[in-house]
């Protein structure tokens, strides 16, 4: 009997084990991808504000980028290439007063940075 059991819950579980097993498929408006398209074109051409905090050669660009991520670990920093020198580049910002607000903190451990405008947009 108890064989039995034993041989009924194993074929209950194995059958339930079997039925776990399935496909999720997700139906998405393509008017999504569009938008999507559309918002990425958008912040990649958006004029910002930007704290320019060094230049150089690339090695001390490196440097002081890597100094800068330790300094103001929350604000995005990138080496821009601007011939002949390599320059680096602190925070996106979309509004003056915040950039200035900002700018006032850089320069203190910075002297030499300096707040730059947006580039004109030839749209």
């Amino acid at each position: 009997m108890k064989t039995l059991v034993y041989l009924t819950v194993t074929v209950l579980c194995m059958s339930f084990a079997h039925a776990q097993k399935g496909s999720v498929d997700i139906e998405q408006d393509t008017k999504i991808d569009a938008l999507l398209k559309v918002y990425k074109s958008v912040n990649s051409n958006a004029d910002y504000y930007r704290i320019q905090v060094g230049f150089g050669s690339y090695a001390k660009a490196q440097r002081i980028k890597s100094e800068v991520e330790v300094d103001f670990p929350l604000l995005p920093s990138k080496i821009d290439f601007d011939s002949p020198t390599y320059r680096v580049r602190l925070g996106r910002f979309k509004t003056r007063l915040e950039a200035e607000r900002k700018f006032l903190e850089v320069r203190q451990k910075y002297p030499d940075a300096m707040l730059l405008k947006p580039k004109k947009s030839t749209r």
